[in-house]
């Protein structure tokens, strides 16, 4: 079992151990999540946020306009009926 001391700000430190088991690097979040069945709490790495998103998607090969677009939703909502 790992543990830790708190420091007088608050602070603790996870060991290099623990670290590498919940994937965590330098200057990633973790979050504290109350088990509402066991009253404990756990210790789980933080989802990114949506902006660590960009560029992770190519652009597409063709773009395609808006007008196309909506033209295709009108054609398939057209024979749909």
């Amino acid at each position: 079992m790992a543990s830790t001391t708190v420091t007088c700000k608050g602070q603790v430190t996870i060991s290099v151990d623990l670290s590498n088991q919940l994937g965590l690097g330098t200057g990633d979040h973790v979050e504290f999540i109350l088990n509402d069945e066991t009253g404990h709490y756990e210790v789980v790495r933080a989802t990114c946020s949506v902006k660590a998103l960009k560029g992770i998607i190519r652009k597409p090969a063709v773009l395609v306009s808006i007008e196309d677009i909506n033209s295709v939703i009108g054609e398939q909502g057209a024979s749909a009926r």
